[in-house]
């Protein structure tokens, strides 16, 4: 035997038991340094983990599906030279059915008495446990799918748990041993099964046979919107949203962006509204600094963030993405216009990672592009405000006596109602429109 190596999963971030969606290898495969052997996907990203070595797949730890974090041992290398020193000898040592034929290193023939070379029995996984009586389900039971570590698994077919049964109050969701050990303990007490975190169950949509009112076709939705999907829905189940519309004349800052439009290609940068906006909400949120902040886990304190990360909605194939701009209040209108339309590029291609999406102060959703004259964005939590922008319109504005055409921007400023109140959401939109009327304030 060679050396045998253990190949982990590496530093992944912040990020904390990704899904793996695909597994670029198989045993006996030879591998060699950097080639990627399995594929994970975040909420918003996927990643790709590249081999620390070289050798040959000698054994695989994981399946399609599995929650890995960083240390996760993902599979075993052996070393290349103890392939090529296997000797004729070794590679003689082959076991033959009763009939005779070839020989082990005994240079005896191996009969049926000697070895019992009947098929193997396939051994499927052991369903379930069965439903304790009293529990109540909440949707079907999957205990496959129950975000749990292989200890807490474990523990929970120890006692008879069906996992698809717990709802997790750890992270993301996750079935901690506690968790496992309060089902227990209520269904032994007789009580029905409740998420614990939250004062009263949702009532389920009841399900339709559409079927039968007409043909229909069924598409699965992608990963990440599903994902996503859990995310908003999370954000606007706790958090009480308040949304405030506005709009404002942007007819001089469009003037100066075309004028500058020459100067930004010799920077090899494309100087779209989106660069001016981020800028304009860094001096907005320097004024109004409870808009960048973020709430406590017991949300008691408010916790001040004194940096200035600018998420922005990018719209992909495979769903909505936030990709973030870091430091956005020490960096130009051209380094900020070169540095979206790359995180913009590396969404749609499905190449940004983790530390592309994390640390968001205010996220940006620009709709400008497509059309609307609203709406009211969701909160990108544990963010405490989001930015929606629509297309902006010539309007009539009566000034200096008559009616001018003047290019008028809408938009709207979802903000979290336990941290900000009508008052400072009012007073935060109205500076951000005097800010892009006037882009000099831009420099103040």
């Amino acid at each position: 035997m060679g050396q045998v190596i253990d190949i982990v999963v590496p530093d992944i971030g912040d990020f904390e038991s990704v899904e793996i969606i695909e597994i670029a290898v198989k045993s006996r495969d030879k591998v060699n340094l950097e080639d990627t052997l399995i594929t994970l996907e975040s909420d918003k990203a996927t990643m790709d983990i590249p081999s620390s070595a070289a050798g040959i797949v000698k054994e695989i730890l994981i399946n399609v599906g599995d929650a890995v974090s960083e240390g996760t041992l993902i599979l075993k290398l052996e070393d290349d030279e103890s392939q090529a020193g296997q000797t004729d000898t070794e590679q003689a040592d082959v076991r033959v059915d009763k009939t005779g034929g070839e020989a082990g290193k005994t240079g005896q023939p191996v009969t049926a008495a000697d070895e019992d070379i009947s098929p193997p029995k396939k051994i499927g996984p052991k369903p379930a446990p069965t439903a304790p009586i009293g529990a109540q389900t909440i949707g079907s039971s999957d205990s496959s799918k129950a975000h749990a570590s292989p200890a807490v698994r474990k523990f929970a077919r120890e006692l008879g748990v069906d996992l698809g049964l717990v709802r997790g109050s750890s992270r993301k969701g996750r079935i901690s041993k506690d968790d496992v050990m309060a089902f227990t303990k209520s269904v032994m007490s007789g009580n029905r099964v409740f998420d614990r975190s939250a004062g009263f169950a949702l009532p389920e949509i009841p399900p339709v046979d559409f079927s039968k009112f007409g043909p229909i076709e069924t598409r699965p939705l992608s990963r990440l919107k599903r994902l996503g999907g859990q995310n908003l829905h999370r954000s606007w189940i706790n958090v009480p949203h308040v949304t405030q519309l506005d709009e404002t004349d942007i007819t001089e800052l469009e003037a100066f962006r075309k004028s500058k439009k020459s100067e930004a290609e010799r920077h090899d940068a494309k100087l779209t509204l989106l660069s001016f906006l981020i800028k304009a909400v860094v001096v907005a949120l320097k004024k109004f600094p409870e808009f960048n902040s973020s709430l406590s886990p017991n949300g008691e304190e408010l916790i001040y963030k004194k940096y200035f990360n600018i998420g922005i909605a990018v719209n992909t194939e495979q769903g909505l993405t936030v990709p973030v701009v870091k430091d956005a209040d020490k960096k130009g209108l051209f380094d900020l216009a070169k540095e979206l339309a790359e995180l913009a590029q590396k969404a749609r291609d499905k190449k940004l990672g983790p530390a592309d999406m994390q640390g968001g102060c205010f996220t940006i959703s620009s709709l400008g592009h497509i059309g609307g004259t609203g709406f009211t964005p969701i909160i990108n939590t544990p963010e405490v405000a989001i930015l929606g922008v629509s297309r902006a319109a010539i309007k009539p504005v009566y000034m200096n006596g008559k009616f001018e055409p003047r290019l008028v921007l809408p938009y709207s400023l979802s903000y979290d109602h336990r941290v900000i109140d009508g008052v400072a959401g009012a007073e935060f939109t109205r500076t951000l429109g005097e800010i892009l009327t006037d882009i000099r304030d831009i420099l103040l």
